[in-house]
């Protein structure tokens, strides 16, 4: 990530060959909005004002590669001699007109005439229209953002035309959670009126993987997205927890959408060490790790339980999962991980009160689902309560785990088709049932290497012959 003197360098650089040429060049966006911050970011977008879209590239040439993208409205991104670190995006301002619903639904092209005001007037929120000019070092701020920040505040830059993206009340909800900034009431309204319906599962799972990894507490995200209708629109499944009553014993906290809350927050909290794909696996089992809470649960002799809401969970884990078009991610497969935690993430405290449990047990787990992703999501479930709870299950689950070795996966087959071929056996079902048999062996324990996994092999063969 370029920090900010390499990033402000650059934009000089284009700037001044910019204003040589009869222009002028302001950073737009997030990069303004994160410096005024004081946060670096990689996120550098050029506005370029006076110069025509044909006369662009070949000005950016000599300031290193230009790859145009983009087909409608081309963006020149720039790559300084030396590799990737630094690259940029340059492009006209741009004018917008609606024709359609949805994000294509728009006619969009540059117009190197429109001044500061007219290119900033399309953008979200007053935060993120401010510009910066790298040669004069000052800002252009013509709908008073930098006033907002200082406020803490999301306001829509023009209300009129704020519902032309319905992806906007998305961002607002992240925006919100990642700077811990208030939604403006007007702007909020806004949001309410708003259909999500026309958005690809792609566009809103990009909004919703920002909140989950880059807020520090994305609860603040997802009560805003309850109070603007966006959780009944894009995670349904999560209304049923509201009200849904708890045990206080358990959760003095309240419902369990309070405590899903808390164990979102604890996940993120504890978890940041976690590379991108397993971050992200964790926080959805926060989110749905008590899906199954609302069908089953009833008062049972005084007391409020939710039996089997593991498993109860897995069916709306699916219809998440499903409307967001999660499979893997990175060649991880964050699907069927989230769908393990959901439905074992009471495991690692089951185990422990357990009296005697197996070292197959845990091997066996590790064939569903991620040990320590589980013990981490079981740690950030224990902890997402009010009160005082001993969570040390969760240190001697994944001590055990790591002591067998199955903390990410389960133990790989001793004993392979090619020794049962050698037998004597002619390939076919009998070939895996042998193979299965003796793994489970080899998952208690009975079976520990290639030889003893071909004298099973053999004593199997010749029970049946």
């Amino acid at each position: 990530m370029p920090d900010l003197d390499t990033s402000a360098d650059i934009a000089r650089r284009v700037a001044r060959a910019v204003a040589d040429a009869g222009g002028r060049a302001l950073v737009v966006g997030g990069w303004v909005r994160d410096r005024l911050r004081g946060r670096p970011s990689n996120d550098v977008d050029i506005e370029v004002f006076g110069i025509a879209q044909d006369r662009l590239p070949l000005l950016l040439a000599p300031l290193g590669r230009v790859e145009p993208v983009g087909q409608s409205f081309p963006v020149y991104k720039l790559v300084p001699p030396g590799g990737s670190a630094g690259e940029i995006d340059v492009a006209l301002p741009r004018r917008e007109s609606k024709h359609g619903r949805g994000h294509k639904g728009f006619e969009v092209h540059g117009d190197p005439s429109m001044s500061v005001a007219e290119a900033a007037r399309r953008r979200d929120f007053t935060i993120n229209a401010i510009a910066w000019d790298p040669l004069a070092e000052a800002y252009e701020d013509p709908f008073d953002g930098q006033a907002d920040l200082a406020r803490r505040l999301l306001r829509a830059v023009d209300p009129k035309t704020f519902a032309d993206d319905s992806l906007r009340a998305l961002r607002a909800v992240q925006f919100a959670a990642r700077f811990e900034f208030a939604l403006d009431e007007t702007t909020a309204a806004l949001c309410r009126e708003l259909a999500l319906d026309d958005l690809p599962a792609e566009r809103i799972w990009g909004e919703i993987e920002k909140l989950l990894v880059q807020a520090d507490h994305p609860s603040i995200g997802f009560r805003l997205a309850l109070d603007l209708g966006i959780i009944r629109q894009v995670l349904p499944e999560l209304l049923s927890l509201v009200g849904c009553e708890q045990e206080p014993e358990w959760h003095p906290e309240g419902d369990v959408w309070t405590h899903t809350l808390l164990v979102i927050d604890k996940a993120r909290e504890l978890n940041g060490d976690l590379d991108r794909p397993r971050l992200i696996t964790v926080m959805l089992g926060a989110i749905c790790h008590d899906l199954g809470k609302p069908p089953t649960t009833a008062m049972v002799e005084g007391r409020i339980r939710s039996l089997d809401h593991e498993q109860a969970g897995v069916e709306p884990t699916l219809a998440l999962l499903d409307r967001l078009n999660i499979h893997s991610i990175d060649g991880f497969d964050v699907r069927t991980q989230v769908v393990g935690l959901v439905a074992h993430h009471l495991k690692p405290g089951a185990f422990q009160k357990a009296a005697n449990v197996t070292d197959g047990a845990f091997r066996r787990l590790a064939q569903k689902v991620d040990l320590e992703l589980l013990a981490r999501l079981a740690r950030a479930d224990c902890l997402g309560r009010a009160g005082h709870f001993d969570c040390s299950a969760m240190d001697w689950f994944i001590e055990r785990a790591r002591t067998l070795g199955v903390e990410h996966r389960p133990p790989a087959p001793l004993l392979l088709g090619r020794h049962v071929l050698a037998l004597g056996l002619t390939p076919g079902p009998r070939v895996g049932e042998i193979l299965k048999q003796v793994y489970e062996k080899q998952l208690d324990g009975e079976v520990t290497s290639v030889e003893a996994g071909i004298e099973e092999a053999r004593r199997l063969i010749s029970a049946v012959r």
